[in-house]
């Protein structure tokens, strides 16, 4: 489980958090990159999957990025506790 989400936490910390949370639901899900890629073009986001495997392996995406995944692999809320 991921550590607790602050707003104090270092970006690093928060870069982590967001990953772990994307890669579990992709697990979740069972949806590989190359699946999260076409999910992705269906909602009008295009990407390849090395340059998602390399945002996602760095944990440095932005806050759109990650809410478009989300909403790509069908999440519709998201708790932070």
């Amino acid at each position: 489980m991921a550590p607790a989400f602050r707003l104090g936490c270092p970006r690093t910390s928060r870069g982590l958090i967001a990953k772990g949370l994307l890669r579990a639901e992709m697990a979740r899900r069972n949806v590989t990159y190359a699946g999260l890629v076409e999910k992705l073009a269906a909602v009008g986001v295009e990407d390849n999957e090395r340059n998602l495997r390399n945002k996602v392996s760095r944990g440095k995406f932005t806050a759109r990025f990650f809410l478009q995944c989300l909403v790509a692999l069908g999440r519709t809320s998201l708790r932070l506790d």
